[in-house]
């Protein structure tokens, strides 16, 4: 697993091959789309939510994700239906694809070559590319956002140059080394926060649009990566809901140290009289935040630390918003990994899944 996510630099220079090769600029010759709809479950379906974050929220067509078997009613012939399963052979994606073709909707399908996706796309004469995976779907996830990205900039719904590809690759390239496994913790930030993480419950939450689908993203790969609970939410809201478990069973409330008795910041602190279990938020930060989000971040950070809650705080890196949701979803792949690691747990396989699966079947 740790090779797979290593590749992701390397993904997003061999997708942005795959989609000019499989034409992708061409649907800019049909105008633009009164809407666009991705299709996927999982590890495919994240690449929807980075596609509209990158878009921003100023983006002139609207986007959605559908993670299920049937498509919204008004989905018709002026929309874009975007088809991600990396196996080609995901049921649910499948029939959406299936679907939106006989609905008459645009179609851009993305996934292995000589699936069932594939095959559809042949039958349908939707536009396909193809993506060779890296091993796990949730690994491939560059691999398939990049053509959608590549899409979205042909119909002229998002600034991305090929300067800002190679940049975010460079990115992705340089958290790679410094998560790399030879790194020892107290230089590696994705062990130091493994380490930090391990037997507490954590409210992951995004400050943004941007940083809210790499929240999303970061539970995600808890759940499927070290087998981890987790909860994801998004400032506003998660202030007017969430917080509430500050105050709850596992806020380590009645331990907590006085305010201002502790330096969270101080690395070398004596943590023998620290709460050994409890809640854990895990901040992540944009630089594109509004005001008001920017206070209430600021806000719920203290609250959580004057009751014992333990934070982690994760900024974005980079100027472009794909730059930014890439350096928060690289170093949050890597945390993941090494706390599987550091519970015994293998990261690659997923059994519950595949039972569910089976007993589906």
């Amino acid at each position: 697993m740790l090779r797979q996510v290593a590749s992701s630099a390397a993904q997003v220079r061999e997708a942005r091959r795959a989609a000019a090769e499989a034409g992708v600029d061409g649907l800019a010759e049909d105008g633009r789309p009164r809407a666009i709809v991705v299709a996927g479950m999982g590890g495919s379906g994240i690449s929807g939510d980075v596609l509209a974050a990158v878009c921003g929220i100023g983006c002139p067509v609207p986007m959605t994700t559908v993670r299920g078997y049937r498509l919204p009613g008004w989905v018709g012939a002026a929309d874009l239906v975007i088809a991600v399963s990396c196996s080609g052979e995901t049921e649910e994606t499948l029939a959406l694809a299936a679907e939106a073709a006989r609905r008459g909707c645009r179609l851009l399908f993305v996934g292995a070559g000589g699936s069932p996706l594939a095959d559809l796309a042949e039958q349908t004469r939707a536009l396909f590319v193809p993506v060779r995976s890296v091993g796990q779907p949730r690994s491939t996830l560059w691999g398939l956002t990049v053509p959608l990205l590549l899409a979205a900039r042909s119909l002229g719904l998002t600034d991305l140059p090929d300067a800002v590809l190679e940049s975010t690759a460079t990115l992705l390239e340089d958290v790679a080394h410094r998560c790399r496994p030879a790194s020892e913790p107290f230089v590696n930030p994705a062990k130091r926060v493994a380490l930090d993480l391990a037997g507490d419950v954590p409210l992951v939450w995004g400050s943004s649009a941007l940083a809210g689908a790499a929240a999303h993203r970061l539970t995600c790969q808890l759940n499927e990566n070290a087998k981890y609970p987790a909860v994801f939410g998004e400032i506003p809201e998660a202030d007017h809901n969430q917080v509430m478990a500050f105050d709850g069973f596992f806020a380590r409330t009645a331990s907590a140290p006085e305010p201002g008795s502790l330096d969270p910041e101080d690395f070398f602190r004596d943590r023998s009289d620290d709460p050994e279990h409890g809640l854990h938020l895990v901040m992540l930060s944009d630089v594109d935040e509004h005001p008001q989000v920017r206070k209430r971040r600021e806000a719920s950070v203290a609250m959580a630390r004057d009751r014992g809650v333990a934070v982690t705080e994760l900024g974005a890196e980079g100027a472009h918003p794909l730059e930014r949701i890439a350096s928060l979803i690289a170093l949050g792949d890597y945390v993941t990994v090494y706390l599987a690691i550091a519970l015994g747990v293998d990261p690659t396989p997923v059994p519950a899944i595949q039972e569910l699966k089976a007993r589906i079947a």
